[in-house]
């Protein structure tokens, strides 16, 4: 299910451009740091220290869907990436992937923060 998580996410966030520098030392995907940041900020996490915190706190879960090469972000790579996102552009693609999951509920209320 977490690989089916990560597909849908790159299928509604693919669109969402990576705002770093094109390095050869790039250590982390973009597409785990997003995963790990909408998650942390679902979860309540609100900057990046937090999100590293969650991050790590559920990094074995984090481990069985995404590559991690370099384990989980610090939290000054998720203040910059968060921080350079176009709001216009990641609120779209938040939109199309929020919109995705209400029709598979038929107008039911979903729940994203668990209450």
């Amino acid at each position: 299910m977490s690989q089916e998580l990560v597909v849908a996410i790159e299928e509604h966030f693919g669109s969402l451009p990576d705002p770093r520098r094109k390095t050869a030392n790039q250590r982390h995907k973009f597409i785990d740091i997003l995963m790990i940041a909408i998650c942390g900020a679902i979860c309540g996490a609100d900057g990046g220290v937090a999100i590293e915190q969650f991050g790590k706190a559920s990094a074995e879960w984090f481990h069985s869907f995404l590559e991690l090469p370099n384990g989980i972000p610090s939290h000054d790579t998720f203040t910059d990436i968060l921080a350079k996102l176009s709001p216009k552009r990641f609120e779209n693609c938040f939109r199309s992937k929020v919109e995705s999951i209400s029709e598979l509920f038929d107008g039911e209320v979903v729940a994203v923060d668990g209450n």
